[in-house]
């Protein structure tokens, strides 16, 4: 069997997060340092079927996984309603790995993405 190409995210291991969050991008005045902050409305890793708790986020694509720790759950109302993750880069090695990952995401889930200036 061939291995699975396609870039995820997971919560759990092993159970990939269906849900394409929002993505932005912020890089200090150098470009060396930033950060990727996720934000996932209604992701199913805050179902009533998923199971544990949740500790990272994983980013998995053909080059292996990117890993942050950084995840809170935001409620509304009382109740899980989004995940919010931030992953940090502190070199520009690190942000273009990052990028690589974000690329094969966007093909992997049919997206696209624009810079604002």
């Amino acid at each position: 069997m061939a291995p699975n190409k396609e870039a995820k995210i997971q919560f759990y291991d092993g159970v990939n997060e269906p849900v394409v969050p929002e993505i932005r991008l912020t890089r200090d005045k150098n470009g060396t340092t930033g950060q990727a902050f996720f934000i996932f409305e209604k992701p199913q890793a805050l179902s009533k079927l998923a199971s544990g708790e949740i500790t990272g986020m994983k980013l998995i694509d053909e080059e292996g996984e990117l890993m942050t720790k950084e995840v809170k759950a935001r409620f509304v109302d009382g109740s899980p309603t989004f995940i919010e993750a931030i992953y940090s880069w502190r070199n520009n090695t690190d942000f273009e790995r990052f990028m690589r990952f974000a690329n094969s995401y966007a093909k992997s889930n049919g997206l696209g993405y624009s810079e604002k200036t």
